[in-house]
């Protein structure tokens, strides 16, 4: 019975990436008139030429074809990766002073010339997929170049952590958000758990002891400082010296930090970081399936105090909770969050995924309208989550089937 679910889960999350997900972003997301990829794309699909166009956005399609590319072998993939590479080696990396900028403007000149390390650890953790797929040396050596870049100028040498944001010539802004929607505050979790996901990329390419140490100690500050012991969640935002100062929290990152953290500690292959790494993951599964999945299946998005404060859905932290739930799975035996994986997707399949325009809404509300406001494309819109979580569906199902002593 459960090979069956399985394999009918298999390939409905294949027929999604195959033949929703992967055409839309070759057909419809490739800027011909000014390089590189289109910076915004409203939900209908009307496209606005001259919208800025963000690091995220160019790192995450850079990451995306790359991925692909190893999962199918297809040139068109090839053709998409090298070109986004070109684009952000041509406009975004910063001949005078290293890193990428944080936006260009249509024509490809820096309008956010800022080096927030979010941002960088984006294109490390592309450009160490690159060198995956396609073994290319220049795009290594770049991603060693900012890992350098960002130990020498960002790390805290006395808390530990790394700062948010940098000014052009990598002295510490003074304005640290992320966004106008975040804290301005010396560190966050977000920060953090992207540096932890691109530090595991490129250890796996390039291993050596700096990097594990970091990458270790990354770990280590999920387990102690960014995790509150109380109520089983990620705090968001902290001082320097990793005092809280913030009290909600999102259910998506939760969940995809779950995972992030047992892929870091996998690379590593130390069994006692492994073994905190899985507890943790567990316990933020665990308290995400309690708190956050709706009776529909949606994950709702922001929680504080044990309760539901935001109970919207948006479409990364549905797809997040798909990988998050099939590796707490894995882990511990529980059917609850196999059935919570399967429940997720078919929510996603019933009220997200856009079978007009292509793609998938950005954000449902409580009975299950889209809202049109959001854009299809745009800096934070792209497809690393949804393409990820296709790709790490379809290669840990069958691992999941093999292992099901039914």
């Amino acid at each position: 019975m459960l090979y069956e679910t399985v394999q009918q889960f298999s390939l409905a999350v294949r027929n999604e990436l195959e033949n929703n997900l992967v055409p839309f972003w070759l057909e419809r997301s490739v800027d011909p008139k000014y390089g590189g990829f289109i910076g915004q794309m409203s939900n209908d699909g009307t496209i606005d030429p001259r919208a800025p166009k963000g690091l995220i956005l160019n790192a995450r399609v850079l990451w995306t074809f790359s991925a692909l590319y190893r999962f199918n072998e297809d040139n068109r993939c090839r053709d998409m990766a090298g070109r986004a590479y070109d684009y952000l080696e041509a406009y975004f990396w910063d001949r005078s002073h290293g890193g990428t900028f944080w936006q260009v403007d249509f024509q490809g000149h820096p309008l956010d010339d800022k080096k927030k390390i979010y941002g960088q650890a984006f294109y490390i953790y592309a450009l160490a997929e690159y060198c995956q797929a396609f073994k290319n040396d220049p795009a290594l050596q770049r991603a060693r170049q900012m890992f350098d870049l960002i130990e020498t100028n960002s790390r805290d040498q006395t808390y530990g952590g790394y700062i948010e944001v940098c000014n052009r010539n990598w002295s510490v802004a003074e304005d640290l958000r992320l966004s106008d929607k975040d804290m301005d505050e010396k560190k966050s979790m977000n920060n953090h758990l992207h540096l932890l996901e691109a530090y595991t990329n490129l250890y796996r390419i390039r291993p050596n002891t700096q990097l594990r140490e970091r990458l270790t100690e990354l770990i280590d500050l999920f387990d102690q400082r960014i995790a509150d012991q109380a109520s089983g969640h990620l705090n968001h935002f902290f001082d320097e010296a990793w005092q809280p100062k913030s009290a909600n929290y999102t259910f998506g990152h939760d969940i995809e930090a779950s995972w992030l953290l047992c892929e870091a500690a996998e690379v590593l292959g130390d069994p006692n970081v492994t073994l905190r790494a899985q507890r943790l993951a567990l316990r933020l599964a665990r308290v995400t399936l309690a708190e956050a999945l709706d009776d529909d299946g949606g994950l709702c998005y922001e929680g504080q105090a044990g309760k539901v404060t935001d109970p919207n859905r948006e479409w990364w932290p549905q797809a997040e909770s798909i990988v998050g739930f099939l590796n707490a799975y894995e882990l511990s035996s529980d059917r609850s969050f196999l059935e919570a994986a399967l429940q997720a997707w078919d929510f996603i399949e019933k009220y997200f995924v856009d079978r007009k325009h292509g793609e998938w809404f950005w954000r449902i509300d409580r009975t299950g309208c889209p809202d049109p406001t959001e854009p299809k494309v745009s800096q934070w819109k792209g497809p690393y989550h949804n393409v990820r979580t296709c790709l790490e569906t379809i290669r840990r199902l069958p691992q999941i089937a093999s292992a099901d002593p039914n």
